[in-house]
């Protein structure tokens, strides 16, 4: 599976995988909170949903194998029947669902049969993954709509200006060509200090398990805060022009900091940008 992505439908995290320009959503995910039976199996014992599935592979697979398909078919309904997302796809070459083990491993379903199984469990659970899958589709197709990219898009604007200026004004006083990679460091991490009083690896110790999943202290910001942060950057690059020692620049940026967040907070800019999302339609193709 070639890219994971991950909606959340009444508070349980669903992956969804593009595979083949297709997106597949995880049924074991969607019925990870649902406790007793394997409701994935159930489903599948259905007769109905056997016709669903099997339909739906005549439209979209010219390699199904309908003689063995039949054979399901006939059988659905005895006490005897069970049928798995395994056994279907080994026995008819399905291409509607996935069984992967591993990480982000279980029985992926292509989007118009995780619809058909959302239905089975609860009509409304159905209702609110598709209203996420949507909404994850139109961030994916205006990418300056998503909110994460929104915050990264901000926080770097500037930061081209930023490491410039680094590299103009700090690193050509440090003779150790090994340290120029701590002169980076250093000064984001300054910038870091300032806005929000730790340091990366600060952050990074006391959030482990964002750490592990690749994210890091501006992935979690605020967007009030990422829009500050990236004045900073700018800011900061005039300041080493300046030549201004890096206490006297912390001072400063400490002081814009605090400012520019308190007025922001009190504008609430991330609404702003909440309304601006839901105004921006996706273009007509």
């Amino acid at each position: 599976m070639k890219k994971i992505s991950i909606i959340k439908v009444k508070d349980i995290e669903i992956s969804i995988s593009t595979e083949n320009n297709a997106d597949y959503i995880s049924l074991t995910d969607m019925v990870k909170s649902q406790e007793g039976e394997d409701h994935i199996r159930n489903w599948m014992r259905n007769r109905n949903t056997l016709e669903f599935l099997g339909t739906w592979e005549m439209l979209h697979n010219p390699t199904f194998k309908g003689v063995e398909f039949d054979t399901f078919l006939h059988e659905a309904g005895a006490n005897r029947f069970n049928m798995t997302p395994r056994k279907w796809i080994d026995a008819t070459d399905a291409v509607g669902l996935i069984s992967k083990a591993g990480r982000n491993g279980g029985t992926y379903a292509h989007k118009d049969i995780a619809f058909e199984f959302g239905s089975w469990l609860s009509p409304v659970f159905k209702l609110y993954l598709i209203t996420e899958y949507q909404r994850l589709k139109e961030n994916e197709n205006n990418p300056m709509l998503g909110e994460w990219n929104v915050k990264r898009i901000l926080s770097k604007v500037n930061y081209t200006l930023h490491t410039d200026a680094v590299r103009d004004f700090v690193i050509p006083k440090i003779d150790v060509q090994r340290e120029k990679a701590y002169a980076y460091a250093d000064e984001a991490d300054m910038l870091n200090l300032a806005l929000w009083g730790c340091t990366a690896k600060q952050w990074r110790d006391a959030n482990p398990l964002h750490a592990k999943n690749g994210l890091n202290i501006r992935d979690t910001a605020s967007i009030n805060e990422l829009v500050v942060l990236a004045n900073m950057e700018s800011f900061n690059a005039e300041l080493l022009k300046r030549d201004m020692d890096k206490s006297s620049r912390y001072d400063c940026l400490q002081e814009m900091a605090t400012r520019q967040l308190i007025r922001l907070n009190t504008l609430d800019a991330e609404k702003g940008f909440r309304k601006l999302e839901g105004k921006i339609k996706s273009p007509k193709k």
